[in-house]
């Protein structure tokens, strides 16, 4: 997989990256430790509760680059947090200053491509106040992803869709004569990687962390992002449990433990046990079926499921054309199943293209009245997805990192589930997402989650369903094709019905530029392609914060504009800060309410108000209603109901960095 220039040299990361600064011999500064490289307080109650502290790279002293900001696609700056990091070149640092205790680090980096794709290794050296030194191999392998949907791993690759209509040319290259010349590797994306390091000891708040690019390494650059330092406590051990090491499990990683571990989940069921992985790293390289058991690891960075994916000699029923590690409940075609519990472990995959029949993910199947908790989930193509009907999962404090696709997908038919206080970062999809496909989800929660960098598509997704509720969550920086938090009448999805409930959650740097229709979507975007969106939405005491173009946006597309429409939707309690376009932009018919929506730092008009775009006499078919105490001067009283006001290509301003209010 990779990014921009094949081979890629450190004159190309400027290309790539973004304009730089170069840092020589800059002392350490004060350790300044972030949320989504914002200060904590600008977030306080919003997102994950973590126990880590994160440190972007561009505040700690370096003598590299520090690239960005930059927030165009295909960039490095663009899929970094708070679009800024550190490039370094052989010989080059970036020192971090521990702000409390710490035994161990998680780094989030790129390194090049290969030139023919597939990834390469390199080193990077870890010393703690000059001594006690440590060396990390960095990979590419599962980053660097080229081309259109669903996206390869060849950076030599002409188009994989030339029928399609793409933006560089703006034609159908297929239908162009002659076709259109392609820059390549084309549309390079999904840059990063992170790798976790125990550092054998407990180092104090002040000692320093620096990270080396080595002289000789096989990497021409390497861009250091960011840096979360962890306290982590010792081994958790369960005496009384099925241990799998009693039943021939390989705590070496050198011999396959799956059936060693069915054997044990076995056994733990007949005699009412848990099944207990201890510290080590066990290799599986399938499904492991779990129902009506419960797993215990020693701790994520302990215990760690490690696996290759395998081709399939024929396609699995579900369509699968591999398999790799994952724990899965049972299909609800077969039953589903329930009574689940796991905990404490890592679950480390090795996929690196996206298939989408590929049942290829951390944690599968249907799930009910299970947990799951603790769990570091890596390289896997979607970190947890859940086809029901199932009901009653709850999943909390995990950290989902460098999926191919989703982080969290309920599927279809999930009902009285929740999803809080977990982590996502760098998902190749929508980071949490409610999909009701065939049948609706209902009554499901996201709450207190941070989602990071989603590469592709938004933070937070929900295509249909009724009575969900999205609140608490901290999203920042999706990168291409999405926004912060998104309602969808697409894909296939069910209506929504009954009521959604979006409250409380803060966005920061959201609202990306969708390529096909050339324009830059909102924060919030509520999107009517194949249906109405009627049902009762409540957005109330969100937070959007520096969005590159939209806070708000309504939206149908083009070809179905005068059928659908979106109405019912009631924004209260809002805060807006820094707009790249406008406070509102309504490209559809229908009607959107607002009390006590604040606004400030507007870079253009404060309601793009386009409506279907019939200009009609009568105004916009998009009708804006204040319900009072709206500040900032941004609904004007000439805007109200439905004054239209559309500029379908509005300038971009850069909007302010955000501020307390």
């Amino acid at each position: 997989m990779a990014v921009g220039a094949v081979a890629l040299s450190v004159a190309a990361v400027g290309a790539v990256g973004g304009a730089g600064t170069a840092h020589a011999g800059v002392s350490a500064p004060a350790p300044l430790v972030t949320r989504a490289a914002l200060a904590p307080s600008l977030v306080a109650g919003r997102g994950a509760s973590v126990d880590f502290a994160e440190q972007e790279a561009e505040n700690a002293a370096t003598n590299g680059t520090v690239i960005g900001p930059d927030r165009s696609p295909y960039t490095l700056p663009a899929e970094a947090s708070g679009r800024r990091a550190v490039t370094l070149t052989p010989g080059q640092y970036v020192e971090f200053t521990l702000p409390s205790a710490a035994n161990a680090i998680t780094v989030r980096y790129s390194i090049p491509d290969s030139p023919t794709g597939g990834g390469i290794t390199a080193p990077l050296d870890v010393a703690v106040n000059g001594g006690h030194r440590r060396t990390m191999t960095l990979t590419s392998q599962y980053a660097w992803l080229y081309n259109q949907y669903p996206f390869s791993n060849d950076p030599r690759a002409g188009l994989l869709h030339p029928d399609w209509w793409i933006t560089e040319c703006g034609c159908v290259p297929s239908a162009t004569t002659p076709p259109p010349a392609i820059t390549r590797p084309f549309r390079p994306n999904h840059f990063y990687d992170e790798q976790r390091l125990l550092l054998g000891r407990t180092y104090r708040a002040g000692d320093k962390v620096r990270l080396t690019v080595p002289a000789g390494g096989n990497a021409a650059w390497t861009v250091i992002d960011l840096l979360d330092s962890h306290l982590v406590g010792p081994p958790r051990v369960n005496l009384t449990a099925a241990n799998v090491l009693a039943f021939g499990a390989d705590p070496s990683g050198r011999r396959d433990s799956a059936d060693a571990i069915d054997a044990a989940i076995a056994y733990a069921q007949r005699r009412h046990l848990a099944v207990y992985l201890p510290p080590g790293v066990f290799q599986v390289n399938r499904h492991i079926i779990v129902d009506n058991v419960t797993i215990e690891g020693a701790g994520s960075w302990y215990t760690i499921v490690k696996g290759h994916e395998v081709a399939l000699s024929t396609p699995a029923p579900d369509k699968s054309v591999h398999t790799g590690v994952g724990f899965y409940g049972r299909y609800a075609a077969d039953g589903g199943s329930s009574n689940v519990h796991l905990s404490g472990f890592a679950i480390s995959g090795d996929v690196r293209e996206r298939i989408d029949t590929d049942q290829v993910n951390g944690v599968g199947g249907a799930l009910s009245d299970s947990t799951i908790d603790g769990l570091y989930i890596h390289h896997t193509k979607v970190g947890m997805w859940f086809d029901g009907p199932m009901t009653n999962l709850r999943i909390t404090n995990n950290v989902i990192a460098d999926q191919i696709a989703d982080g969290v997908n309920f599927h279809t038919g999930v009902t009285n589930s929740l999803v809080k206080n977990n982590v996502i970062r760098n998902s190749g999809d929508d980071g949490l997402a409610m999909w009701s496909e065939t049948t609706e989800n209902t009554d499901n929660t996201f709450d207190h989650n941070t989602v990071q960098t989603p590469v592709l598509a938004n933070g937070i997704a929900l295509y249909g369903g009724t009575d969900n509720t999205v609140s608490n969550n901290l999203v920042a920086d999706p990168v291409r094709e999405g926004s912060g938090i998104h309602l969808g009448s697409r894909f296939g999805a069910q209506p929504f019905t009954g009521h959604v409930w979006i409250t409380d959650n803060t966005t920061v740097r959201a609202g990306t530029f969708e390529l096909n229709w050339k324009i830059g979507l909102g924060a919030i975007w509520l999107y009517a392609l194949e249906r109405n969106i009627d049902a009762d939405v409540e957005v109330v005491g969100d937070r959007y914060l520096d969005s590159t173009y939209n806070a708000i946006m309504t939206v149908a597309d083009w070809p179905v504009k005068d059928l659908y429409s979106i109405t019912n939707l009631h924004l209260k309690n809002v805060k807006v800060d820094g707009t790249g376009n406008s406070v509102v932009s309504a490209r559809v018919a229908g009607s959107a309410s607002f009390e006590n929506v604040d606004a400030r730092n507007v870079g253009a008009v404060g309601v793009n108000n386009c409506g279907s775009f019939h200009f009609t006499p009568a105004g916009s078919e998009f009708s804006l209603n204040d319900l009072g105490g709206n500040d900032g001067g941004w609904l004007a009283p000439w805007m109200l109901p439905n004054t239209i006001t559309c500029d379908d290509r509005p300038p971009v301003v850069p909007p302010a960095a955000p501020s307390p209010w």
